[in-house]
């Protein structure tokens, strides 16, 4: 291959180096999140704060993680590929990386700690405020979606050794099985009133999904299987319905676990809940489900497919390969297509950067586990995409929107959030596939 590509296939070197630069750049391009309290500014387009918009948890709990994580990779030497030995909750020492920067790190870790712990806590009802408007009242509602980043971030806090991160693991984990766990149903409720009352009929898969991360990222820390076999409840669930629909997830239910198809119809861009399916959660539930699957089934020493996992890689394989068929490349010009109608044909033609990191991500980890270089080519040609017309050379970050031209907008996400997706995706590439990251990074588990 020509020399200038080789940054672009999986296990080159130089794709090592990629993935380091982009994300280090990152970490740098995110330190100016922390209000005075903890909670986290909404970041712009150049990761100055934008202090006129809420303060919200999911965002909180996101960058917790991401310098959680970066304070293992600074005390193991920098921000590499590689992740720290220490075990967890254990002292960590610094080491060849630069001066300061597991520190500075560790600080961002703390801030956002600080803000889940306390002006992001309902002290009165419990659980965690939906966010702070920029007055600092709390918005309404309890949403499981941010409560379960509230847990991946106390678990990546954790490993991290920070300070209060076991107390907050331990609450999170309390609030989450007293009001959104539905050990009827296997699945999660959606959303409550802010005093825990009223729960919103509304069902959902996107929380849904991230509750399977959080509950993965337990089990992996807390070395808890219960919340292991939880995420396999959940994982059952959603393959049913996908293979039932063509493997086009869908996305939205009634109250009793109906799907809704024609959900925000008349809005089909709906920023938490667009119409039709979505091609990026397929992909991400893929990558999700072959995690679980082999940290559930994989017997130390073991190489190959486990017998036991083999149906569950083959319905992420289906995902996967649906949404990609469906998405890719779909109106004449690169990128993934945000939504598209029950048929596979797109309906919002944007690109959002989060779908493109979750396919890097799936590409690796599927082709980790299968061997078929269809998957390898496909991350070379999502890692050409990044670099040519995701990237934002200039601030060092990526686009978070980019229209079907690939010029960048900001009718559904305005500025640049968080660092979450884009940063996991420089480093899940070269993690073992059956390990959350946190864990994988705290633990050394590489490829």
């Amino acid at each position: 291959m020509a020399q200038k590509l080789r940054k672009y296939y999986l296990d080159t070197e130089e794709n090592r180096e990629y993935l380091r630069e982009l994300g280090e750049e990152l970490l740098a391009f995110g330190q100016r999140f922390p209000s005075p309290g903890g909670s986290s500014w909404y970041l712009g387009d150049d990761g100055t704060p934008w202090k006129d918009r809420p303060r919200e948890t999911w965002i909180t709990s996101r960058m917790t993680h991401v310098y959680s994580i970066g304070t293992m990779l600074a005390a193991d030497g920098g921000a590499s590929q590689t992740g720290s030995a220490a075990e967890p909750g254990a002292s960590q020492t610094g080491s060849a990386a630069e001066p300061g920067e597991k520190e500075r790190f560790a600080a961002l870790a703390d801030a956002g700690l600080k803000g889940l712990r306390g002006e992001l806590r309902d002290k009165e009802n419990g659980g965690w405020y939906a966010g702070l408007a920029p007055d600092g009242t709390p918005l309404p509602t309890k949403q499981c979606y941010a409560h379960a980043f509230v847990i991946l971030a106390a678990c990546s806090a954790y490993l991290a050794s920070r300070p209060g991160a076991e107390e907050l693991l331990k609450d999170a984990l309390a609030d989450f099985d007293r009001y959104f766990w539905d050990e009827k149903e296997n699945l999660t409720r959606d959303t409550w009133d802010t005093e825990f009352r009223n729960c919103d009929d509304y069902r959902g898969l996107n929380a849904n999904m991230h509750t399977v991360e959080a509950f993965l990222a337990v089990a992996d820390t807390l070395k808890d299987e219960k919340y292991r076999v939880r995420a396999g409840k959940i994982i059952t669930r959603v393959l049913g319905w996908a293979a039932a629909n063509g493997w086009r997830i869908p996305e939205h239910f009634s109250k009793d676990w109906q799907p809704d198809l024609n959900c925000n119809a008349d809005k089909k861009d709906d920023q938490f809940k667009p119409y039709g399916a979505t091609p990026g959660h397929g992909i991400e539930w893929s990558r999700l489900i072959t995690q679980w699957a082999f940290s559930t089934f994989r017997k130390e020493g073991e190489t190959g497919i486990p017998e036991k996992a083999a149906p569950f890689l083959r319905g992420a394989e289906q995902l996967f390969r649906r949404a990609i068929g469906d998405a890719w490349n779909a109106d004449g010009a690169p990128g993934i297509v945000y939504t598209t109608d029950w048929e596979g044909t797109p309906v919002v033609h944007d690109r959002m950067h989060w779908t493109l990191a979750e396919a890097i991500n799936a590409a690796a980890v599927l082709f980790r586990v299968t061997g078929d270089h269809y998957y390898s080519i496909m991350y070379a040609e999502f890692m050409a995409y990044l670099d040519q017309c995701v990237h934002d050379p200039v601030n060092g970050s990526w686009f978070h929107q980019m229209d079907r031209e690939n010029r960048p907008i900001g009718t559904v996400w305005q500025g640049k959030s968080d660092l979450y997706h884009a940063f996991q995706a420089t480093k899940i590439p070269y993690l073992d596939p059956a390990v959350s990251i946190a864990a994988a990074v705290c633990s050394g588990q590489k490829q």
